[in-house]
C-alpha cells in the first residue's frame, strides 16, 4: 500500500538524525548503551523503508524524491569506517543493503540513483565486509542496478576492483549465487571487462574466470552464451602467449603453487578454446586465428617428446586402477587428458577446413598424433 508523505518525512528525520548521532558517536567517547540502541533503531528504520518498497512502485519513487538513497548510502558508508562494535552493526548494514535493493527492483530511476552514489567504493566495501550475509545481499543489489553502460564504467582501470572482488567471491563463496549470476550475465559478456580482469589477476583467479567461461559454453544455448568473439580472441592470445608454462611440470620446477597455478591456467584457456571450436558457428572464425594452429601442433611435439625422453608427468601410463576409484594420487594429475585436449582443438581447427588440414601435415602433425593413439590411462578418449 502506499504511505503517505508525510509518514516518510517524519521516517527521513529520524533516519537523518540518528546518522548525525553515529558519526558523533565514532569520535567520541559515547554511552554504549546509548549506541547500542542508535544501531537498533536504524536497524528498524531501514527495515520500515525496505518492506515498504516491495511491489510499490509509488512508495520507491517517493522515497527517492525525499532523498532516502542519499541519507541511506550517507549511513552505510559510516557504519562501514566506524570504530562501532562490529557484532552491533551487522543488523542495520543488512537492513540498509537490503532496502537498497528493494528499491532498485524495477525502478530505472532508483537503479540510477543508488549506482551514482554508491559506485565503487561504497559497493567494494560492502562486498568486502564479514559477514556473509551482508555480502549477499549487497551482490544482489549490484546485479540489479547492472546494465551494458554500467559494466563499461567497471571495466575502467579505476573502478576495475569491484569486479576483481566479485570474482573472488566466486572462487572462496561459490554458494553466493548472485556473484555467480553478475559474472555469467554481466561481465563475462563485456571484452573490456575480461581482459581488464584477466591482466590484474592471479593465475589462481584466473582459473576461476575460465571455469565460469567454461560452464557458460556448455550450460547456455550455442547461439546465445553471450560470449562475444573479442573474448575468443583475447583467449587464444593467451594461449599462445603462455601455454609453455605448462611444461614446467614435467621438469618438477612446479615446487611453488604460482607456478603450478600459471600452468593449470594453460589447462584450462585450452579447455575453453576446445569446447569454443565445437561447432559453434560464433567461435570458428579461430580457425583463422594467427598461429594458432601451429603453437598447439608444436606444444603437443614438445609434451610429447618430454614424455617419451624420461619417465614424468607427460609419459604414457597403464594404471586404469584409477577409473575404478581404487587409484593413487596420479589420478588427480592436473594433465589428466592434456595432450587429448590438444588432439581435440587440432582436430576441431581442421574441421571442414582443408588449409588447416594441409597444415597439420606440412607440419608433420599426422605421424605425431598417430604416435599418441597408443592406450594410455592419462589420456583416457
Amino acid at each position: 500500500d502506499a504511505v503517505e508523505e508525510e509518514v516518510f518525512s517524519i521516517l527521513l528525520k529520524v533516519l537523518s538524525q540518528l546518522c548525525d548521532e553515529l558519526q558523533a558517536a565514532s569520535s567520541e567517547d559515547q554511552d554504549l548503551q546509548s549506541v547500542s540502541l542508535q544501531l537498533q533503531l536504524a536497524a528498524e528504520c531501514f527495515r520500515a523503508q525496505r518492506n515498504s518498497c516491495v511491489q510499490s512502485t509509488c512508495n520507491q519513487s517517493l522515497l527517492r524524491e525525499l532523498g532516502f538513497i542519499d541519507v541511506s548510502v550517507k549511513l552505510l558508508s559510516l557504519l562501514q569506517t566506524t570504530n562501532l562494535s562490529r557484532d552491533e552493526i551487522f543488523e542495520p548494514i543488512r537492513c540498509g543493503i537490503q532496502f537498497l535493493g528493494n528499491l532498485a527492483v524495477g525502478n530505472q530511476m532508483c537503479k540510477d540513483d543508488i549506482w551514482q552514489l554508491s559506485f565503487p567504493n561504497l559497493l567494494l566495501q560492502l562486498l568486502s565486509v564479514d559477514d556473509e550475509k551482508a555480502v549477499n545481499y549487497a551482490s544482489m543489489v549490484l546485479h540489479t542496478c547492472l546494465d551494458e553502460a554500467k559494466v563499461e564504467e567497471v571495466s575502467e582501470p579505476q573502478n576495475i576492483q569491484l569486479a576483481l572482488r566479485v570474482m573472488e567471491l566466486c572462487r572462496t563463496q561459490p554458494d553466493l549465487d548472485w556473484t555467480v549470476l553478475i559474472a555469467t550475465q554481466h561481465f563475462l559478456k563485456s571484452s573490456a571487462l575480461v581482459e581488464s580482469m584477466y591482466s590484474g589477476m592471479s593465475h589462481h583467479e584466473r582459473v576461476t574466470l575460465l571455469e565460469l567461461l567454461f560452464a557458460q559454453l556448455r550450460e547456455e544455448d550455442s547461439e546465445e552464451c553471450g560470449i562475444p568473439p573479442s573474448v575468443a580472441r583475447f583467449l587464444a592470445s593467451s594461449f599462445q602467449k603462455g601455454c609453455g608454462a605448462v611444461l614446467t611440470l614435467a621438469t618438477g620446477s612446479a615446487s611453488s603453487d604460482e607456478v603450478l597455478q600459471e600452468a593449470l591456467t594453460v589447462i584450462s584457456l585450452l579447455d575453453v578454446l576446445c569446447e569454443m571450436t565445437s561447432d559453434l558457428r560464433q567461435f570458428m572464425f579461430l580457425q583463422n586465428h594467427p598461429d594458432l594452429l601451429v603453437t598447439t601442433v608444436e606444444l603437443l611435439e614438445q609434451v610429447h617428446a618430454i614424455g617419451k625422453a624420461s619417465k614424468n608427468i607427460f609419459s604414457a601410463a597403464q594404471n586404469f586402477s584409477s577409473f575404478s576409484g581404487d587409484g593413487d594420487s596420479s589420478s588427480h594429475s592436473p594433465v589428466i587428458s592434456f595432450k587429448a585436449h590438444l588432439i581435440r582443438l587440432i582436430g576441431n581447427l581442421c574441421h571442414s577446413n582443408t588449409n588447416n588440414q594441409n597444415k597439420v601435415r606440412e607440419l608433420e602433425g599426422i605421424p605425431l598424433i598417430l604416435d599418441n593413439c597408443n592406450i594410455d590411462s592419462n589420456n583416457p578418449c
